[in-house]
C-alpha cells in the first residue's frame, strides 16, 4: 500500500490501478520544495514495488506543472521549504534516491501531464517520464543556457536520446521557450490536448497500460531502459531471460486462454 503524502504539497490519489501523483503549491507554479523532494522519492520507490499500481500520473495544480527547484532562499528569502545551493543546503543535491534518479530506475510506467509550464528541474522531471500528455496551455523552458547553468537532473541524458543530436543541441543551446505545439513537432510530447481534457486523456492512457499485463509492461520498459546502453546482440540475449520466466506466469496463461475465448484478459500480475 502506498503511504500517505508527509506532506500536503504532494497529493496522492489512487484510482484502480493508477496512481496519480500532483505537486500542490500552486502559489509558486510548483516549485519543489525539500518536503516535497524527499516525499516524491519515497511516494516513487513505494509505488514500484506496490502490486495494486500498475502506471502512475505525475502533474501539478493550478497554472504550472513546476517552475523547477524553489531557490528563493539564494536571494535570502528563508521560507520554508526553499533550497540552497551553498552551505548545508547542497546537501539536498545527494543523487542517492533523488527523484530524477529514482524515475529513471522505476519499471512501472509513468504518464506526464503536463498542465502548464515545466522549467528547470520540473522540465528534467517531464522528460523522465515515459509518455508526456500536454495541455495546449503547457510550455517547456529549456532556459538552462540563459540562467547559467546546464539542464542538471537528467536533461542533458534525455534530450538527445528523445530528439536526437541536433535537435537536443537546438533546444538546450537557444534556450528558449517551447510552447505545446512546437514541443510536439519536435517530439518532446505524445499529444496534445485542450486544457480541460488533459487530466481525462491523461487518465485514459494510464488506465489502458494498467490493464496490460503488468509483469510484461514492466519487463519491457526494464529491457528499453538497459537496451540503450548495450549491444544488439546482448540485447537480444537479456530479453530472452526476461521472456523464458513470463511465459510461465499465470498472467501469459490467461492471455492464451482470452484470446482463444474471444475476450478481454483479466491480468493479476503473477
Amino acid at each position: 500500500m502506498i503511504p500517505p503524502s508527509p506532506t500536503d504539497e504532494l497529493l496522492l490519489e489512487q484510482d484502480g490501478n493508477v496512481l496519480t501523483i500532483t505537486f500542490n503549491r500552486p502559489d509558486r507554479l510548483n516549485a519543489i520544495s525539500g518536503p516535497m523532494l524527499a516525499a516524491l522519492s519515497t511516494t516513487l520507490q513505494a509505488a514500484n514495488v506496490d502490486r495494486d499500481v500498475r502506471a502512475i500520473i505525475i502533474t501539478g495544480a493550478g497554472r504550472g506543472f513546476c517552475s523547477g527547484l524553489d531557490l528563493k532562499a539564494q536571494g535570502g528569502d528563508k521560507s520554508d521549504g526553499a533550497i540552497q545551493l551553498g552551505g548545508r543546503g547542497y546537501q539536498m543535491f545527494d543523487l542517492h534516491n533523488s527523484p530524477p534518479i529514482v524515475i529513471n530506475r522505476m519499471d512501472k510506467p509513468i504518464v506526464c501531464a503536463l498542465n502548464g509550464a515545466a522549467a528547470g528541474y520540473g522540465m528534467d522531471l517531464a522528460l523522465g517520464c515515459d509518455i508526456r500528455i500536454a495541455s495546449e496551455n503547457a510550455k517547456m523552458g529549456a532556459v538552462f543556457a540563459k540562467r547559467g547553468i546546464v539542464p542538471e537532473s537528467g536533461g542533458c541524458w534525455y534530450l538527445p536520446r528523445l530528439l536526437g543530436w541536433a535537435k537536443a543541441a537546438e533546444v538546450a543551446f537557444m534556450g528558449d521557450v517551447l510552447d505545446a505545439q512546437r514541443s510536439l513537432e519536435l517530439g518532446l510530447v505524445n499529444k496534445v490536448v485542450p486544457h480541460d481534457e488533459l487530466m481525462t486523456e491523461a487518465k485514459s492512457w494510464a488506465h489502458k497500460i494498467a490493464n496490460n499485463a503488468p509483469l510484461a509492461v514492466q519487463a519491457t520498459k526494464r529491457m528499453m531502459r538497459l537496451g540503450q546502453d548495450e549491444t544488439f546482440e546482448a540485447a537480444v540475449d537479456h530479453i530472452l531471460l526476461q521472456l523464458l520466466p513470463l511465459a510461465q506466469t499465470e498472467d501469459f496463461k490467461e492471455s492464451l486462454s482470452a484470446f482463444a475465448e474471444r475476450r478481454e484478459p483479466a491480468f493479476k500480475g503473477r
